[in-house]
């Protein structure tokens, strides 16, 4: 069993609640923030129930604007549609931004499958990819990753001083790296927070620019989104993007906000609208409210377990709360595990920008997945041990076989994981002397 390394689970719990305090401050700074939380949720619930109006809306929109729209019903016929584009283009080498939606459908493994090089261009992302890893949160891909891990990376891939882990200096040589790319590739791809049905624009936020390097040099541009991001009208979308970045990562707004509409002189604009199982999702009554998520990662930033263990842990591409959700709505097979990896504590539902209630729906599921005898009888003996001080201290107290115990009753969802190590008796009698 690998160890865990405990500094770096303390970093990563702190850094992430650091963002989350940053939010709070900045929501406290609005007096009308609640009321922008209930607009956004009676918003994306009108766009969820008249999605088939607001998306034919969009297309004929987006076609007046010179755009090119396809429609894809999976994964498959998603990555089909992109790489008989950029075959049909005779791309070799392609850039794109950060796009979950191309995560989900493995686009990145595809491409490559047909000689396309396939270049991240968010740093986070980029990291990730050079680390031949995936990422472990949704909108801070990589911060799992400390920078003198990234410092020793670089100096690898990119030749970069050694042991200098500065984090200006790195991201200059990203940006030096990053800068061919840009200027040699044959198209560019972004995804989409949103996109306005009464304009047939795509709205793509990010802080670095680099969607918007990727798309202003090549001659062909790409953007594809879930059928989940349509928003009505543009006076909706600033409901939203106020929202939006204020959650993500405690900031006013993003430092780009840019729409995409109509395609640059000499070039093509394609438009990829893809389903990939939300309309199921939108069938299911008990969980169609997961379609408002703005993929914010708010929820993920305020999960107490989420925080201690990070992105890895969990079975679904998308981690924390709402990928428990997801990931059983995918999968319930290969993901019902994870509806274990949630204490309850509704931090979730209480700061969803969009009032998606996570941790109800996450109670509901493990209520039908996860109702075995045997289940049952583990998480109660777990319940038990753990429900009174003097009856852990008391398993600790045996030993190694109180430790086994312990292990064994956690092994329900510890199984080909991590299982931190327990403190041991001596210890929790000095936290509780030092408080």
């Amino acid at each position: 069993m690998k160890k865990i390394d405990y500094a770096k689970v303390d970093w990563q719990d702190e850094t992430l609640w650091l963002v989350r305090g940053k939010r709070d401050r900045l929501a406290k700074s609005l007096p009308e923030w609640e009321k922008l939380r209930d607009a956004a949720s009676r918003i994306k619930l009108y766009s969820t129930s008249h999605l088939p109006e607001l998306l034919d809306q969009f297309e004929t929109k987006a076609r007046a604007n010179g755009a090119i729209v396809h429609w894809a019903k999976d994964a498959e016929e998603y990555r089909r549609i992109i790489g008989d584009l950029l075959q049909s283009h005779s791309v070799k080498r392609f850039v794109k931004s950060k796009s979950m939606l191309s995560e989900e459908c493995e686009l990145r493994p595809y491409l490559e499958s047909l000689g396309i090089e396939t270049i991240e261009t968010d740093l986070g992302e980029r990291i990730i990819q050079l680390m031949g890893s995936r990422p472990s949160h949704i909108v801070l891909p990589a911060i799992h990753v400390k920078r003198e891990e990234v410092g020793a990376l670089f100096e690898k891939e990119m030749g970069t001083e050694k042991g200098n882990c500065d984090p200006t200096y790195l991201t200059h040589a990203a940006r030096k790296n990053l800068r061919e790319y840009f200027l040699s590739a044959d198209a560019g791809m972004t995804g989409g927070n949103f996109a306005v049905a009464s304009t047939g624009e795509v709205v793509v936020c990010t802080n670095e620019g680099n969607a918007d390097m990727g798309t202003s040099l090549p001659p062909l541009q790409i953007a594809a989104f879930g059928i989940d991001k349509i928003v009505p009208d543009r006076e909706s979308l600033g409901v939203f993007t106020r929202l939006l970045a204020r959650t993500a990562t405690g900031q006013p707004i993003t430092t780009y906000t840019t729409h995409y509409s109509a395609p640059r002189p000499g070039a093509e604009f394609h438009i990829v609208i893809v389903d990939n199982g939300r309309s199921r999702i939108l069938a299911d009554p008990e969980h169609r409210k997961l379609l408002n998520c703005l993929r914010c990662g708010g929820c993920m930033n305020t999960c107490p377990v989420y925080r201690r263990l990070g992105g890895y842990a969990y079975s679904y591409f998308i981690p924390g709360p709402v990928g428990i959700n997801l990931g059983v709505m995918a999968d319930p097979e290969r993901c019902k595990a994870d509806l274990s990896a949630c204490s309850l504590c509704h931090s979730c539902s209480a700061l969803c920008p969009a009032k998606v209630d996570l941790a109800e729906q996450i109670y509901r599921s493990r209520q039908h997945y996860c109702s075995s005898a045997k289940k049952k009888l583990l998480s109660k003996g777990m319940g038990f041990v753990m429900g009174a001080p003097w009856r852990l201290e008391t398993t600790l107290a045996a030993g190694p076989a109180g430790m086994k115990a312990l292990k064994a009753l956690g092994a329900s969802w510890g199984k080909g994981r991590d299982f931190p190590d327990i403190a041991s008796q001596k210890t929790i009698k000095k936290l509780r002397n030092d408080k």
